[in-house]
């Protein structure tokens, strides 16, 4: 075996011993689907939505969830009608994605797996998505599956957290009892890597000043981020910060197009791929 695949493979292991331990805490009826795509912060989910067609535009297709975790988005995308295949590392995740899928009435088809070595023929699939799996996995190895699985003329999408702004950094550092000591967040050079299987290539980021938020839950709330995960609490909280989040969202919006170097300080990226 090659020092590549030992790698890894051994990467993969310990993603999965983490996230299946993870799922086995996890409760059905804390799973936010309609919440992940509508809750007014869920900003970053409402742009790979529409970088995928919009909800019509799901009905019929075969879609790849990569790196699903519980499932919320592989239900969502299946209850407006696209064909759902959800693949994971963790075969409890993969659990916990199917009594999601059944308790809401649909159908999704399951598979454990590396993202560097799917099982899956050439074009199979019409869509990818995938949101904070490609700082867990090896990535050219992955971004190459992901163009070999892709149709021509296929899109992928993908939600990845930014390596660079220092806020950032506090925060993982606060919450490294939530996070997996494989992972690494995304970095602007890692781009090239993309564009080198997918010149047809856009990225946008998300959460700038709108961090602040971030803020108030540990200085004014004393929320423990090693704790209570806030990516997933800022989704829960949508509509209860609605107001503070609307106004700081339109400051990023301004400042990111008056500064565009300001980017690579933000939160979250979105990639968006066309296979041609």
């Amino acid at each position: 075996m090659s020092a590549l695949k030992t790698s890894m493979v051994s990467r993969a292991h310990v993603e999965a011993v983490y996230h299946d331990t993870w799922a086995r805490s996890t409760r059905l009826e804390e799973l936010l689907v309609d919440e992940s795509f509508q809750s007014p912060t869920a900003v970053e989910n409402r742009f790979a939505l529409e970088a995928l067609g919009g909800a019509d535009g799901l009905i019929g297709k075969p879609l790849l969830d990569l790196g699903c975790g519980s499932g919320e988005a592989a239900v969502f995308f299946a209850l407006r009608g696209a064909d759902v295949t959800a693949v994971d590392v963790s075969g409890e995740m993969l659990r916990v994605a199917r009594a999601l899928a059944s308790q809401r009435g649909v159908a999704v088809q399951t598979a454990q797996v590396m993202a560097e070595a799917m099982p899956f023929a050439d074009e199979t699939f019409e869509y990818l998505y995938g949101n904070g799996v490609l700082h867990h996995v090896t990535l050219e190895p992955t971004i190459r599956e992901i163009r070999r699985v892709l149709k021509v003329g296929g899109r992928a999408v993908f939600i990845e957290p930014l390596a660079h702004n220092p806020l950032i950094h506090v925060y993982r550092y606060l919450a490294k009892a939530v996070r997996t000591p494989t992972e690494r967040p995304f970095a602007f050079k890692d781009f090239r890597v993309v564009q080198q299987y997918f010149p047809a290539f856009q990225h946008r980021e998300f959460w700038l000043f709108s961090l602040a938020i971030f803020l108030y839950y540990y200085g004014i709330e004393r929320i423990d981020p090693g704790a209570d995960r806030y990516w997933k609490r800022i989704i829960r909280d949508g509509w209860r910060v609605e107001g503070a989040f609307r106004l700081l969202y339109r400051v990023d919006g301004v400042c990111l197009r008056v500064i565009p170097w300001l980017r690579r300080w933000c939160w979250n990226t979105v990639l968006v791929v066309e296979k041609r």
